[in-house]
């Protein structure tokens, strides 16, 4: 799952039915593949969004993402 979502992310226009089987292998339904490529998408748009505007993270979040305690 990782690995095709890096893949959606780095090379969406090399995305192939083999790329789905793969994921239809580990018992994933065409519902949890779905929402699998619904959720990296919409990671991707956020983020490109975010950096086309040239906004930066907010103060409480760390380089990697997380929260600051």
């Amino acid at each position: 799952m990782c690995l095709f979502a890096e893949k959606l992310t780095l090379q969406p226009s090399t995305i192939s039915k083999l790329d789905i089987e793969n994921l239809s292998n580990f018992n994933l339904s065409d519902k949890e593949i779905s929402e699998i490529v619904q959720i990296v998408s919409y990671f991707n748009y956020i983020n490109r969004v975010a950096d086309g505007l040239g906004l930066e993270p907010e103060t409480f979040i760390d380089k990697k993402g997380y929260e600051i305690n």
